[in-house]
């Protein structure tokens, strides 16, 4: 049986550590693992000569060399929808803070500590109204980005009888069918912004999508929109944001990721990057991130991967070698790979192909072993870019 070393960056949620068994062994202090699990640490895959996958306990990638894994044949998954619902709900949670001042309430009531209760009771009546904020329903809210977590947070301005409208340029089917009827979907950016009271962020980090919140786009959203950003940092010009702050264009900023700069603006609340810090959503990106990297692993299977197409087949019994070819995603590669393995007298049980338009991911389960020789020849081919075999059989994986 083929013994599997995995090293665990940040605090994993032991609850899905459990799901390791005894080809497994998990070391936070592992130099060379073959898998990583990981939160927001940086991995740059460089460091790890037998990296064959990573999985992010949550959703974005960005603190992963997502390109560098793919040109050395490294599946990179995440964990979409684990921690929906916990971000979701910080995101309505801080809007009702900020919206009915409940932040300098609390602050105001700690500062009566000693009073007694006759002028504690005297002062609260006298100063509350300095503290009277507005509802939310019936404003207009913005959603740009509609993956999980936007889907949530849209669906849940419907709830609290907002009028929302969202925005996603490449929204997936399975997220249009969870979204609520009574959201307006935008036929652009422009569109999207132009008269929200509130407009959320809900898009990952990438190069298209970096400071996308720049002086232009904050010029094209009325005067005295609240901006929340739970999605990434740098999707934010935050000069930009403070300059619309202090301007009045911007009527306040909610955000998850603190800076020296930011927590000096009284007109920004702020939380210490608490959008999936609750037990529930660490458990469950734990257990997904686990059983990702464990199926890959065991038996070459992949879901949501952000860099290699999904493929997941079970192997019959008459298999005795699951060959996995990973290729650039060029014309005759499943002829080639057939061909060379078939002319060696090697029966193809079953051939699973999957593409993403970069990356050829194919699953190729043999009635017989592989020689040395014959992966060597298909590992030569330029299209090629790793191969690996999990044997059914016998010990050991390539």
């Amino acid at each position: 049986m083929q013994l599997f070393r995995i090293k665990t960056l940040n605090k994993i949620a032991p609850e899905g550590l459990t799901l390791f068994k005894d080809n497994f062994v998990v070391n936070v202090d592992e130099k060379n693992p073959q898998g990583i699990l990981v939160r927001s640490a940086p991995v740059d895959v460089d460091d790890y000569p037998d990296l064959l996958a990573v999985a992010r306990a949550g959703a974005g990638v960005n603190n992963i060399t997502v390109e560098k894994a793919t040109e050395k044949g490294i599946c990179v998954f995440n964990t979409p929808g684990a921690n929906a619902n916990a971000v979701a709900e910080l995101v309505f949670t801080m809007l009702g803070v900020r919206e009915r001042n409940i932040h300098k309430g609390m602050k105001f009531c700690q500062e009566l500590v000693g009073l007694g209760d006759e002028e504690i009771a005297r002062q609260v009546e006298e100063k509350k109204s300095i503290f009277r904020g507005i509802e939310l329903a019936g404003k207009n809210l913005g959603v740009l980005g509609l993956g999980k977590i936007g889907v949530l947070v849209a669906n849940g301005g419907i709830q609290r009888h907002m009028n929302v409208i969202g925005f996603d340029p490449s929204m997936a089917l399975e997220n249009i069918h969870l979204l609520m009827p009574e959201v307006t979907l935008a036929r652009s950016l422009e569109e999207a912004i132009s008269d929200v009271d509130i407009l959320s962020l809900h898009i990952p980090l990438n190069e298209k999508t970096n400071s996308i919140v720049d002086d232009d786009l904050l010029r094209k959203m009325k005067r005295g929109t609240v901006l929340v950003n739970y999605a990434r940092g740098p999707i934010v010009d935050e000069q930009a944001v403070i300059n619309a702050l202090r301007k009045g264009h911007l009527n306040g900023f909610i955000t998850d990721f603190p800076t020296e700069a930011i927590l000096k603006e009284d007109t920004v609340l702020v939380s210490p990057h608490l959008g999936a810090s609750t037990e529930e959503s660490e458990e469950q990106c734990s257990f997904m991130a686990v059983k990702e990297l464990k199926n890959y692993l065991t038996y070459g299977t992949i879901s949501h991967s952000v860099n290699f197409p999904n493929a997941e087949i079970i192997p019959t019994g008459n298999v005795h070698t699951r060959f996995i070819m990973v290729n650039r995603d060029v014309p005759g590669m499943i002829g080639f790979a057939s061909q060379t393995i078939g002319e060696k007298g090697i029966n193809i049980v079953s051939y699973l192909n999957e593409s993403n338009g970069t990356i050829g991911y194919n699953i190729i389960d043999l009635q017989s072993a592989i020689s040395p020789e014959v992966i060597a020849e298909i590992e030569a081919h330029p299209g090629v870019i790793r191969t690996r075999t999990i044997r059914s059989s016998n010990n050991g994986d390539r």
